[in-house]
């Protein structure tokens, strides 16, 4: 549905956008990540043909914005940061606004309603968009992406600005609004991107850094050298036997749960798996183990590490992803 190929954007001598190609299939959501400055408003801005790209190609269902913008859009609903909105409008006459502006050719009445049941705001569809709550704006504003069912949605920090109640209920919208349409998600919430979204794609000073899914990266950053694991057993023996593990570079007793049973953090030589031999060792003395577990890197830290180089404890600038 969506074929980023290439894709780059220069301000006179600034490359903003250097090259980028990403893709995302019919009926899944995407999330678009990278730290502020690193060009994802100007991608956006690109795909939604509201800036023109000075290199490559962005097809929308097979069409190239530039080439054929106005049959692109068609297939385009666009939520910006700040949803668009006429506030001295009530909310049924900007929706049939929006309907006339997009010349949608669905049966008004039903289509509308339809989306105002989607989204939950029937019980404010007569009312002036000024006096409503945030949540209820920002409800308004994704209404008007919905209008004339497009295959594309592409959502640019939809949940800014709610209370955790309303987050929950955007995001649980979200999920089923990628059931039938393709969704581009732009968010600083990593954990909300972690929960919505099939595929992450970060992008760090103008370039690609990653294009995956989350479990997929965490796998691969973390290298599957790092495990916790809680062995019943006296624990200077359990530490010793893991120590002499021939990959083990270091054992380190988190803490002891009950008297016989210890939490380890073992650290390995990267790109050694040494699950197998924990196994041996522990079950030649009878030692078992209830819990075992990789340690592989969160949202967060994936973000970090692609973005900075570095994690949490290492950072002195206040961390560039949040």
């Amino acid at each position: 549905m969506i074929e980023v190929k290439n894709l780059s954007k220069s301000y006179g001598s600034k490359l903003a956008v250097d090259g980028i190609s990403f893709s995302a299939g019919e009926s899944e959501i995407l999330g678009f990540l990278g730290p502020n400055g690193a060009g994802k408003s100007t991608t956006m801005n690109m795909l939604t043909g509201y800036l023109s790209s000075s290199g490559g190609q962005a097809l929308i269902n097979g069409v190239d914005i530039l080439e054929d913008p106005v049959r692109a859009k068609k297939d385009i609903g666009y939520l910006p940061e700040q949803p668009p909105l006429y506030l001295d409008m009530t909310v049924m006459e900007y929706l049939s606004f929006v309907y006339s502006l997009k010349k949608c050719k669905l049966p008004k009445r039903s289509h509308l309603d339809e989306i105002c049941r989607l989204v939950k705001i029937t019980d404010v569809r007569k009312r002036v968009i000024r006096n409503l709550s945030k949540g209820y704006k920002q409800r308004v504003g994704l209404a008007q992406a919905l209008v004339g069912n497009p295959k594309v949605l592409i959502l640019d920090e939809p949940t800014v600005g709610l209370d955790p109640k309303q987050i929950i209920e955007i995001r649980t919208l979200i999920k089923k609004l990628g059931r039938n349409h393709t969704v581009i998600l732009s968010s600083h919430i990593l954990s909300e991107v972690q929960a919505v979204c099939d595929k992450i794609v970060v992008i760090d000073k103008g370039k690609l850094v990653a294009n995956d899914t989350t479990e997929n990266l965490s796998h691969n950053l973390s290298a599957d050298h790092k495990l916790t694991v809680q062995i019943e057993g006296p624990t200077k023996e359990v530490k010793q036997q893991l120590e002499q593990i021939p990959q083990m570079v270091e054992v380190h007793l988190n803490r002891t749960i009950e008297k016989t049973i210890g939490e380890y953090e073992l650290n390995a030589q990267e790109g050694c798996d040494i699950r197998r031999e924990v196994f041996k060792r522990m079950a030649a003395r009878n030692y078992p183990i209830l819990l075992m577990r990789s340690s592989e890197l969160t949202l967060e830290e994936i973000f970090l590490k692609l973005t900075t180089g570095d994690f949490y404890g290492n950072i002195d600038n206040g961390g560039a992803g949040r």
